[in-house]
Formats: C-alpha cells, sequence, structure tokens
C-alpha cells in the first residue's frame, strides 16, 4: 500500500475542480480546532495533504510536527513554501516513534486513507499527554448533496466512492454512526462531535452559484449544529 502514496499528488497539485471544497474544509476545521483548544504548546498532524492546515497550525502552536509517508507531497509543499518552519517527518503513521507527548493530535481527513483506521487511533494514543485530546475529522457519506443525489434517483449508494475519492487515495466513506462506532473500537472517548460544512448542493453547482465568503462561512457555522448532513465530521476525543 505505502509504496503508491506518491501516485497520488495529482490531488494536491491545486487544479482539481474539488480544490474548491477542500479549501473551505481544511481552512474551517483547522482554524475551529485552534478554537477549541486549550492550549497552544505542542501538536502532532497526521497528514500534510493540501498544506491549509498545517500552515493554519504553524501559526499557533509553538510545537508543530507534521508527518506524511509520500516524499513528493512534501517536497511539493516545501517548494510552496520554501520559508514554512514547522518540522515535517516523513514517515508512514504506523512506523512512527518518538518519546515526546503532545498536547493535541490532529488525524484531519486520513481514516478515510488508511487500510486500518481504528489501528491508527489506537497507536496514537501512547504520544498524547496525561490531559491531551485527539481531534479527528472524516469526509461524511451522508452529506447533504449526496442525500439530496439518492433521494433524487442520481445516487445509487452514498457510500460509493467516486473518481476524485480514488484519486485521492480514499478507501472508505463514514457516517456518524460507522464514525463513532470505530472511535470506540479503538478505546477513545467522545468529548464533542460536529459539522463541517453544510453543502446543500454539487461542487459544480456551488461554484455556478458564485455565493460570497459571508455565506460559505455561514454554511460552515451552520454545519456545526448538523454533523449528520455536513461535508466532513469532527470529532475531540481523549
Amino acid at each position: 500500500m505505502h509504496k503508491h502514496l506518491d501516485k497520488h499528488l495529482k490531488a494536491y497539485t491545486g487544479d482539481n475542480l474539488y480544490d474548491f471544497d477542500n479549501t473551505i474544509l481544511l481552512n474551517w476545521y483547522s482554524k475551529r480546532i485552534v478554537e477549541l483548544s486549550n492550549s497552544n504548546e505542542s501538536l502532532l498532524e497526521l497528514g500534510l495533504g493540501h498544506g491549509f492546515t498545517a500552515l493554519n497550525f504553524s501559526i499557533y502552536f509553538e510545537k508543530h510536527l507534521i508527518l506524511d509517508g509520500s516524499k513528493d507531497i512534501i517536497e511539493n509543499f516545501k517548494a510552496k513554501y520554501p520559508s514554512f518552519k514547522s518540522n515535517i517527518c516523513e514517515t508512514y503513521f504506523e512506523a512512527f516513534q518518538t518519546k515526546e507527548r503532545f498536547d493535541l493530535i490532529v488525524m484531519g481527513f486520513i481514516l478515510e486513507h488508511v487500510d486500518e483506521p481504528v489501528k491508527i487511533m489506537k497507536y496514537y494514543k501512547q504520544f498524547l499527554n496525561p490531559k491531551g485530546r485527539m481531534f479527528l475529522s472524516v469526509p461524511n457519506a451522508e452529506v447533504m448533496n449526496r442525500k439530496l443525489g439518492e433521494l433524487s434517483g442520481l445516487l445509487e449508494d452514498i457510500t460509493e466512492l467516486s473518481e476524485n475519492d480514488i484519486l485521492l487515495g480514499h478507501k472508505r466513506y463514514y457516517t456518524k454512526k460507522t464514525f463513532i462506532d470505530d472511535i470506540h473500537l479503538a478505546e477513545l472517548e467522545v468529548i464533542s462531535i460536529e459539522g463541517i460544512y453544510l453543502k446543500p448542493f454539487t461542487t459544480k453547482q456551488m461554484i455556478s452559484l458564485d455565493l460570497k465568503e459571508n455565506i460559505i462561512d455561514s454554511l460552515c457555522k451552520l454545519g456545526v449544529q448538523y454533523p449528520e448532513l455536513s461535508c466532513g465530521i469532527l470529532v475531540e476525543v481523549k
């Protein structure tokens, strides 16, 4: 599985239709985590991807370590942001080792990529400080636009992976229930759960509406109350 990570670089170069959604999702949830956290001392972040969250977190956290298994994705990010100061470690999530302990661990939209998400969540508990917390986010199969597609007969199975999902290296969609089930299997306790970006229509339709920034921001704020219908699900655990 790991040797194929770099083939997904195309999805992270900034010329994908779904960059519209990713820009909204990733910027919102990273800033939301900063709002919800009570410490700015240390953060361990799994996954570099588009780099939006890395840039947002690096401003706030005194110690910020990012893990990613793709050399190409890391090099692509460093070429775009040569002055980026947070540490980036090229490693597979399952192989990472450190004696450091962190106030926060963020797994933002990475659990849908890995073979064994429960195993990953369990493994990273050891790297938390005694009062530390994790923030986990995943794509939601029951997002409003997919439910609308299902009800209108345009989508047979809301959990079916699209071409873009495959390009991104996704292996699964979650629902609120299946996500909580996996969290409990990992022997973690849910502190809070909320939605990320209430997206009523397809990406092409959303772009065609040319919505103002304050409307997009309001859709993100509204999504907090409706995780079952939002584009992503954000869960705080300990």
